[in-house]
């Protein structure tokens, strides 16, 4: 396993999509991102203090269906944070955020090339932003950057072993185990004018999600945004 952590950088998942050289199990980390962004394009915003790192997975033949690599990261990024800062109200939100006592601590976001998957890691340890459409947390500055790097490595690494290794139904149940309570009334925002609204009914194998609607029936899921309640 490699850390390597940086002053800056204009995002670490297009730094190593762009380099040929990097390895799986190798992980860029940087103290300052001027260009960061998360799902569909948006922007992160990147407070001083906060982690910003990711890291390459190569699909091999059998692996299982790349999106559900958000299941891996998902539990790796709370086991992570368990580790640094024990005993915090912790929950994953399909498809990949980290939430603490309701209001968003982390981000992942997956990019794919060919057949490799960049998984970048957003965790506000220090700052939390003020965002438009959802509430943000923080960590209080109870660890840094350099000191999560190698727990957040470390986990990642064991997640990803699994995620190999064993059928998808058992990272399922475990990522199922940390999340939101089936019943639990969401909201999906699935284009831009158009919403979903119904139960929380669990994942496919693939992850995507289930969602009871008022009349019963099961809708997948299969990219969104979501909002509790």
């Amino acid at each position: 396993m490699r850390i390597r952590i940086v002053e800056r950088t204009g995002s670490t998942n297009s730094d190593l999509i762009a380099d040929p050289d990097a390895l799986e199990d190798e992980w860029l980390v940087a103290l300052e991102q001027q260009a960061g962004k998360g799902r569909q394009g948006r922007r992160w915003v990147s407070a001083a203090g906060n982690f910003y790192g990711s890291t390459l997975v190569v699909i091999r033949p059998g692996d299982p269906p790349p999106q559900t690599l958000s299941l891996a990261a998902g539990l790796a990024l709370a086991e992570a944070v368990d580790a640094a800062v024990p005993a915090q109200a912790l929950m994953l939100k399909w498809p990949n955020d980290l939430m603490l006592a309701g209001k968003k601590v982390g981000g992942i976001l997956l990019e794919r090339s060919g057949d490799r998957v960049v998984v970048g890691i957003g965790v506000n340890l220090a700052a939390s932003p003020r965002l438009p459409d959802r509430d943000a947390a923080d960590l209080g500055g109870a660890t840094s950057p350099q000191a999560f790097a190698p727990l957040i490595a470390g986990s990642f690494a064991k997640l990803l072993a699994l995620w190999r290794s064993s059928e998808s139904s058992g990272l399922v149940r475990s990522w199922l185990e940390r999340a939101h309570l089936p019943g639990t009334r969401l909201a999906v925002h699935v284009g831009k004018d158009a919403t979903l609204s119904g139960r929380f009914a669990g994942l496919e194998m693939d992850g995507a999600l289930r969602l009871m609607l008022d009349d019963g029936t099961i809708e997948v899921v299969r990219a969104g945004d979501i909002f509790l309640g």
